[in-house]
């Protein structure tokens, strides 16, 4: 008989055990899914800025064609790199500021 009980004690915790690792591989399935959701959103957001990157890089080269264009062909010169400013503009969602140069 109490050896009979010793093993009910025994199988009692074991199923203990049991459910409380039924619960922490549910919480990592959970926590998983949300790691491979993060992780592609930010996979997404790094393409979208290695895109935008590329696309400033054309229109910087196209610019600065253009402007050895010009001063082969116009006596135009350009102002003093002083009268340039620079000012941050916010891009309207959660992307670091884009910095753009105009002219006075």
């Amino acid at each position: 008989v109490e050896k009979n009980f010793k093993l009910e004690e025994k199988i009692t915790m074991l199923q203990q055990q049991n459910e409380e690792l039924r619960a922490r591989i549910e919480q990592n399935t959970v926590i998983t899914r949300q790691l491979s959701e993060e992780n592609a959103n930010l996979q997404e957001y790094v393409e979208k800025e290695v895109e935008e990157k590329k696309k400033l890089s054309r229109t910087n080269e196209e610019l600065l064609w253009k402007l050895q264009e010009g001063d082969a062909v116009s006596p135009v010169k350009l102002p003093p790199p002083s009268s340039t400013s620079f000012y941050r503009c916010s891009s309207g969602d959660s992307s670091p500021a884009k910095v753009r140069t105009l002219r006075r």
